[in-house]
């Protein structure tokens, strides 16, 4: 098992920055991949961006390229989000997700980030 604690949302104004930070229980360094999925009201949960271990570098969502960058800190067991250039369609729940490689998935509670216009 492992717990992965989000932080670091909130309210910005358009233009503005916020990161993330997603601490896990344990350590991050032989997992399959790790990563942000958000989800705004009626909408369904969307990757952001996620780190993909054994070579399998980065996959950024089209929507946050240039604007968002995803960070590990394999010391601290944390992973980060370094969200810039903010969009008020960046509203959402941000959740942090870790996959192990026997495929188990693990998800955090999610941190609110709003962005007013």
């Amino acid at each position: 098992q492992v717990q992965l604690v989000e932080s670091g949302g909130g309210l910005v104004q358009a233009g503005g920055s916020l990161r993330l930070s997603c601490a896990a229980s344990r350590s991050i360094l032989r997992i399959g991949a790790m990563g942000w999925y958000r989800q705004a009201p009626g909408k369904q949960r969307e990757l952001v961006a996620a780190i993909i271990s054994g070579g399998g570098g980065l996959n950024i969502a089209d929507s946050v390229k240039g604007r968002f960058t995803i960070s590990r800190d394999i010391a601290k067991n944390t992973m980060y989000l370094q969200m810039n250039s903010l969009k008020p369609e960046d509203t959402a729940v941000y959740y942090c997700m870790l996959q192990e490689y026997g495929a188990s998935v693990y998800w955090g509670q999610g941190t609110q980030v709003t962005v007013s216009s």
